[in-house]
């Protein structure tokens, strides 16, 4: 074999070794959320049925124009799309005020909510929790 074989045969050896397998991204668990649904009024009402692939939940409520004074009241339960039984209380506030509740049920299916409402226009919210991965830079 010549000598500039030899060369070339090395050269492509040494490459070879030198060449590193490429890094995997880092990555980090990551916690999404999406709307299921936004509802509003003064009164008590019933939602349509929406549907929760992971049974985690993110709930904002808001009550305010209370009257008279020191008799609102806000009570938010999610109940079984199918059998219509209470599953999670997530909200019993009274008065005017606002807050973000995290509730989880068992396991994912259809559900609904009925909120109970005295003296207080409300706003609820509810978010559906989704977990995942990010790539870290």
């Amino acid at each position: 074999m010549s000598s500039a074989r030899w060369i070339l045969l090395l050269t492509l050896l040494l490459v070879g070794a030198c060449h590193s397998e490429p890094s995997r991204p880092q990555t980090k668990e990551v916690v999404v959320w999406r709307q299921l649904g936004s509802w509003s009024g003064r009164g008590d009402r019933q939602t349509e049925t929406f549907t929760s692939d992971t049974g985690g939940f993110r709930v904002h409520w808001d009550t305010k124009h209370e009257a008279p004074p020191d008799t609102g009241r806000l009570r938010v339960v999610f109940r079984s799309g199918d059998s219509g039984r209470e599953i999670i209380e997530a909200i019993d506030a009274r008065g005017a005020g606002s807050g973000i509740e995290e509730v989880a049920a068992e396991r994912p299916r259809w559900y609904y909510l009925t909120i109970e409402s005295a003296n207080v226009d409300w706003t609820v919210t509810v978010d559906e929790r989704i977990e995942g991965q990010a790539s870290e830079k």
